[in-house]
């Protein structure tokens, strides 16, 4: 069968009003897969039923953040081929089964379980089907790529708020602590699989009423050519749009990391009102992927990134020295800032390379979110155990925000494609 023909199979003559109820099966699949940000509640009740370190506690959501990048690479390609509902099913099944066989983990010695189970496999399903919907939305929304692309990954944002406190409520009456994984990964694997299901591409010849590619916007124009994956990696604008995803997440990763430790020793709050402000965080860190998303459409992409980093700079050089109110909303913008980026990413690499193989290309760039996720926390927990407190590590991470603003200005639109390679512009 052609890639044509398999294309035609994944799709279907659904009007133009109908894209709506696909956006509504995204965000299920997103929620069900944001929940990985929901870690932070099995920290202790692992420590005090195993005897682990806090680092050996993290261990498996630092893994399962480290192989997304293995997943939304291997998904994003295939998807471009045979279509986001086969991947994103796959995903779906490889990340709810992780998350179920974690709950055989039953003795200290069984961590190595828990780290393949739930950060092995559930992070590359978790890749798998993270990257389908975004890649399939900017081709529904042609229109609104970064205010849909936010909409498809707030979910993701908002899925922690939803499991924290579930998680927390079945951890409360389970002696085994474990145990509560696979209620939780039946879960998931329902909300994906049904909102999965629903996943096609438009139909061939689909068009926006009223829209008109050419007389779009500079600040949000589409690619006049279509790039593959390899076209776009012999681009600088790759590697530069890779990098300010990767600062982005870096900042903002660090101090999620550390933000209820932070607000404890820096505004001397109680652990409940710490865990509260972190479970409130999480609000913002939908939120942002909206909001920052749907305002890059109106003041252009790399405005909406000059934005985040100098606002993620300037709140870090300030937050460790303010009471909590204010700490508070400093925390807030923080989370704002991190969680725009996954927003406003996509729908600026369909910009620069069009929708064709949208998948492949973002799904490379995540390799981003993967060393971020690793880097950003290690940099704030090393430097808070050399300096003794939080200004140090916030100090830093403001000063890497704000040196970063210089990438945004250097990142343009590439030239177009010629003969499978990017054409350099003409000189005069």
């Amino acid at each position: 069968m052609s890639t044509d023909s398999r294309q035609s199979a994944d799709t279907s003559a659904t009007p133009t009003r109908g894209r709506w109820y696909i956006v509504i099966a995204a965000v299920l699949v997103q929620l069900a897969l944001g929940a990985v940000y929901a870690w932070s509640v099995f920290n202790k009740p692992l420590q005090a039923e195993f005897g682990w370190s806090k680092s050996e506690a993290v261990l498996p959501f630092e893994v399962a953040i480290g192989t997304i990048f293995i997943g939304t690479f291997i998904g994003g390609r295939i998807q471009d081929r045979r279509g986001p509902r086969p991947v994103a099913l796959a995903g779906v099944i490889l990340y709810s089964v992780g998350i179920m066989l974690a709950s055989r983990v039953s003795s200290s010695g069984q961590l190595w379980l828990l780290v393949l189970s739930y950060g092995v496999l559930g992070g590359i399903g978790l890749g798998l089907a993270y990257i389908t919907p975004i890649a399939m939305l900017v081709k529904w929304f042609p229109d609104r790529r970064g205010l849909i692309t936010g909409v498809a990954v707030g979910g993701f944002g908002f899925g922690a708020v939803i499991t924290g406190p579930v998680a927390k409520w079945l951890l409360s009456g389970a002696s085994n602590k474990p145990s509560v994984f696979l209620p939780l990964g039946i879960a998931y694997l329902v909300a994906g699989v049904l909102g999965a299901s629903m996943f096609r591409n438009p139909p061939e010849g689909y068009t926006v009423p009223g829209y008109d590619p050419a007389a779009a916007t500079g600040r949000a124009k589409p690619s006049a050519t279509v790039y593959s994956l390899r076209d776009a990696l012999h681009t600088r604008q790759w590697y530069l749009l890779t990098l300010i995803l990767f600062l982005n997440t870096m900042c903002g990763i660090a101090f999620i990391s550390q933000a209820s430790d932070a607000a404890q020793d820096v505004t001397n709050v109680t652990a409940t009102t710490a865990a509260t402000f972190v479970g409130v965080m999480g609000l913002f860190n939908g939120a942002g992927r909206i909001l920052w998303a749907a305002l890059s459409d109106r003041i252009g992409r790399m405005q909406a990134f000059l934005g985040m980093l100098g606002l993620q700079g300037i709140c870090f050089l300030l937050i460790s020295h303010v009471a909590f109110g204010v700490f508070a909303v400093l925390g807030a913008l923080i989370y704002l800032a991190y969680g725009g980026g996954f927003g406003t990413m996509p729908a600026t690499a369909a910009d620069f390379y069009g929708t064709a193989n949208a998948g492949a290309i973002y799904g490379a760039m995540i390799v981003a979110w993967s060393a971020g996720g690793v880097i950003g926390p290690l940099i704030a927990a090393r430097l808070f155990e050399s300096s003794g407190g939080y200004t140090v590590p916030f100090t830093v991470l403001g000063i890497v925000a704000l040196v970063s603003l210089v990438l945004p200005l250097l990142a343009h639109p590439p030239a177009p494609v010629t003969e499978g390679r990017p054409m350099r512009p003409a000189t005069t």
